[in-house]
């Protein structure tokens, strides 16, 4: 802060009139330059197990945060915060009060994603219905054939086991669960899933693979899963359908 304070003083105080252009242009790209070498963030240092626990408390809230719609925090202000709280400073909040200030951030950071989400979807679909080999279902489902088994595979019925490859996606194309990448196929009950899958899967025959895009109502709906997928989320599925057992 000091050296920005200097530069601007340096600034200020020179004939600004009797510059050209050019390196008035200059001088505050070097002041850029110099305030960004500033702003740069500060290496972690996890040399022992103190220093290491704290980073990885930083990174387990971070995550949640994130993942329950805080991802627009003052990274900055969540500092101060920290470190007023742990020297015993007098705060701007206390506990009561930064409570009930939190819950009400977090429901309405909740609320925007989701509607986000919902929206999203809606439009995701509505395109991806006019794309070439895309067909969709009564119930909204929507998918593709990407390859087709030898024609002679069983069709599973919603009582069946089956096993299965699969990549999960979201529709910005963030994977959140895949079978491909751990390397084993998965093997669970047709009608155990939520009702996209279900419905998907009994239209395959044994050796197919299809892309499932699945609306938010054939998935997980509002409540969404596991942190990784939120509310109102339309979900893309890479399938294979392996056997059918």
């Amino acid at each position: 802060m000091r050296l920005i304070i200097v530069c601007l003083t340096v600034l200020i105080s020179m004939p600004l009139f009797s510059q050209s252009k050019k390196e008035l242009i200059a001088e505050v790209n070097t002041l850029k330059s110099q305030i960004a070498e500033l702003q740069k963030t500060k290496e972690a240092d996890t040399s022992n197990v103190h220093k290491k626990a704290s980073y990885g408390l930083g990174v387990i809230i971070a995550t949640n945060l994130k993942m329950q719609g805080g991802d627009s925090l003052d990274i900055e202000t969540l500092n101060i915060a920290l470190r007023d709280t742990y020297q015993g400073k007098t705060l701007k909040m206390d506990a009561q009060k930064s409570s009930m200030v939190v819950q009400l951030y977090m429901q309405q950071m909740m609320a925007r994603k989701a509607a986000e989400a919902q929206q999203e979807g809606k439009f995701f679909l509505e395109k991806n219905k006019q794309t070439e080999g895309v067909k969709v279902t009564a119930s909204g489902l929507q998918y593709k054939v990407l390859s087709a088994g030898a024609g002679t595979g069983k069709t599973p019925a919603a009582t069946d086991n089956v096993t299965v490859h699969y990549t999960g996606k979201l529709v910005d194309g963030t994977v959140f669960d895949s079978s491909v990448q751990r390397g084993k196929p998965e093997t669970f009950g047709v009608g155990q899933v939520i009702p996209g899958w279900t419905e998907g899967l009994q239209l395959m025959h044994e050796g197919d693979k299809w892309m499932l895009y699945i609306p938010s109502e054939l998935a997980y709906g509002e409540q969404g899963a596991g942190g990784q997928i939120p509310p109102h989320a339309t979900l893309i599925f890479e399938v294979e359908l392996i056997k059918v057992n």
